[in-house]
């Protein structure tokens, strides 16, 4: 599939914010609120645009993925597996052992004090697994 000039010439924080408008419903509002405090949790996130249209959060790796689909805006923690979550707002893709989601659908209120929480943690996840020396030997 070809990337169209228009995607080429956008940044990736202008993908997401057309990403937004595109919606034009609750699911916009809803990714948009749910960016506004991500953004809040990290002055320093990195927003992406993989896997021909996904927004991506990053900050020493992934941290989340934000997608839409018809009931539900869906956001991947990477390393979801590894953070706590005393609020409870993983709801879905509780089965595996790295990912977790949370499924938003139209209405749904988030503990927006619990979410940024869960988007700290999850840099430090991702800074603390960069720190780590390698397991290799040095070979004598």
């Amino acid at each position: 599939m070809k990337k169209s000039a228009s995607s080429e010439a956008q940044s990736p924080s202008e993908l997401i914010t057309q990403r937004i408008a595109d919606l034009g419903d609750w699911r916009g509002k809803t990714l948009a609120r749910m960016r506004k405090l991500i953004k809040q949790a990290d002055p320093d996130v990195v927003e992406e645009w993989k896997w021909m249209g996904t927004p991506v959060w990053s900050h020493s790796g992934i941290i989340c993925t934000g997608e839409s689909y018809k009931s539900v805006v869906k956001l991947t923690f990477a390393k979801g597996a590894s953070l706590t979550d005393p609020a409870r707002l993983f709801n879905s893709s509780l089965d595996g052992n790295v990912r977790r989601a949370i499924d938003i659908p139209e209405g749904a209120n988030i503990d927006e004090a619990a979410f940024k929480a869960l988007i700290r943690e999850a840099i430090a996840v991702n800074s603390a697994s960069k720190r780590k020396p390698s397991k290799k030997k040095a070979k004598p």
